[in-house]
């Protein structure tokens, strides 16, 4: 009896065993690995990304059903013929896949998202919850990032950072689920062009078939190198003549300000042209600029108000000039930078006319002078700049020197020796700087010194007294003394010449050792 009881109790456990679910394989693929496959976590930027990514692993797995907000699962029990209820193997089944596939959603959910979900229990009420609360903030980012599309602004920027901020737009559209048309793009990008570009943006929207965007940003960015090009060739035609402006006490020449803060203000005095000498406009912006016949009126009249340098086309555009106003050394040639690199910055140079010039690169230089190097960190390449310009306060910080001016000229100490290393003198009011071609070095005298009558007689290959005397008398400039003293090289190559010892060796066999009398070369140092 006890032994029917036994079989009977293991029959109910296999049983048992029979009828518990196992998790499926394609099951066991999706958990392993869906980190994998959805490497980021999902955040309110990149739900559109998240969602694409976790739709293709579940329906090529065959789990898309317990997405949907439909997915039930099965009876809890099920009725037998004889009346009485047992579990049902298939509700457990789902309610296992059910539960892990939840589980597998929120661990590629970040931190932020997980608080929204985390009381909930099934698969599709999660994705259900995550599209109600992603979807509208989804398409808020996107009018959000439309908008900002319609208002970028090439500004100060190089036209490869134009480009660059508007594709980084485009890109951050499309992966929001939303489709921009290239056409769109390409309007949006022409109508924020400065009027520079208003030839080439006729010219691209008169084409019959659109243009495409790796093409359309190939031919922007070499029209800015053209417009460069043309602006640099335009300027050093124009200005056969350049003033340049200076205040009374601490001007604006050379002053580095902000581009976001206007180059003019109502302090500021109304530029006049060199070429037709009407107020309101720069040569530069000139209608006779390239009119070679136009003779502006004498206006030599002086002004109390400001004072102007005229540097000829023949004036030396490589030289300095110290500025107690500019707050960073500038240069109009890079050859005047060591390590130079482009200077993406927002701040340009207004000059004293009211315009503002780009820069372009920075780095260090150095200043020569007759006793010293002096460093010039802060280097600022404006490449419209006519003059090159030193500030003051700069020169003085880097190399511990004082600047002195006075009305004849200008005075550069050494602060720790007190010695004078470079003057000049003043010219209209400024005070240039002379390129290191024009300064005089302190004259030093060459000298020759007396050698020993020995090493003469090396150098001409160990030749007797009697040569050497003979060259120390025909040529005075070279200073040979007479007093020959005693060479041992010369005593030695000399002994072949003494009777051997008498020797016993013979040799009678080829290869066998021979005693010989060999010297030489002889030392010449």
């Amino acid at each position: 009896m006890e032994a029917t009881s036994s079989t009977h109790i293991a029959e109910i456990q296999k049983d048992d065993a029979d009828d518990k679910p196992v998790i499926p394989a394609a099951l066991k693929f999706v958990i392993s690995n869906i980190k994998i496959i959805v490497p980021a976590q999902l955040t309110s930027d990149n739900y559109p990304i998240w969602r694409s990514q976790v739709l293709k692993l579940l329906n090529a797995n065959g789990f898309f059903s317990f997405l949907l907000p439909t997915a039930t699962p099965p009876a809890s029990h099920k009725t037998l013929s004889t009346g009485s209820k047992v579990p049902n193997p298939k509700h457990q089944e789902w309610v296992l896949i059910d539960q892990n596939l939840a589980a597998a959603l929120c661990s590629t959910l970040s931190p932020a998202i997980l608080p929204y979900v985390i009381h909930l229990t099934s698969t599709s009420e999660i994705w259900s919850a995550l599209e109600r609360r992603l979807q509208s903030s989804n398409r808020s980012r996107v009018i959000q990032l439309k908008n900002e599309l319609h208002t970028v602004q090439m500004k100060s920027q190089t036209m490869a950072q134009y480009l660059q901020q508007n594709k980084t737009i485009v890109d951050n559209i499309v992966s929001a689920g939303a489709i921009l048309d290239q056409e769109d793009v390409l309007l949006y990008t022409l109508n924020r062009l400065p009027p520079s570009y208003n030839a080439l943006k006729t010219t691209i929207r008169a084409m019959q078939t659109p243009m495409d965007l790796e093409n359309l940003y190939s031919l922007l960015i070499t029209e800015e190198i053209n417009l460069q090009s043309e602006s640099l060739r335009q300027l050093n035609f124009s200005d056969s003549s350049t003033a340049l402006y200076s205040h009374r006490g601490r001007g604006q020449r050379g002053r580095v300000k902000p581009s976001s803060q206007p180059a003019r203000t109502s302090n500021t005095p109304i530029p006049q042209c060199q070429i037709c000498n009407k107020k309101g406009h720069s040569a530069h912006n000139c209608w006779h600029r390239l009119n070679t016949t136009v003779n502006p009126p004498d206006t030599t009249a002086p002004n109390p108000q400001s004072r102007a340098l005229v540097a000829a086309t023949d004036s030396n555009n490589h030289d300095w000039y110290l500025n107690t106003g500019a707050s960073a050394h500038l240069t109009n040639s890079m050859e005047n930078l060591s390590q130079a690199t482009s200077y993406n910055g927002p701040d340009n140079i207004t000059v004293g006319d009211g315009r503002s010039l780009s820069i372009t690169h920075t780095g260090n230089g150095i200043l020569p002078t007759p006793y010293r190097k002096l460093k010039l960190n802060s280097l600022f390449h404006v490449p419209n700049l006519s003059h090159n310009l030193l500030s003051v306060s700069n020169l003085t910080q880097d190399n511990n020197v004082s600047v002195n001016f006075n009305p004849s000229g200008f005075t550069i100490k050494d602060m720790k020796t007190n010695r004078t290393i470079l003057s000049g003198p003043s010219n209209r009011g400024l005070y240039p700087v002379r390129s290191a071609t024009t300064f005089v070095f302190p004259k030093k005298a060459l000298t020759a010194t007396s050698q020993a009558a020995s090493l003469w007689h090396q150098r001409l290959g160990h030749t007797n007294s009697r040569i050497i005397q003979a060259i120390s008398t025909t040529n005075k400039n070279l200073h040979i003394p007479h007093n020959f003293s005693f060479c041992s090289e010369c005593t030695t190559s000399k002994g072949h010449k003494l009777a051997f010892t008498n020797n016993r060796s013979h040799s009678t066999m080829p290869l066998e050792i021979i005693h010989t009398d060999v010297w030489g070369p002889a030392p010449v140092p």
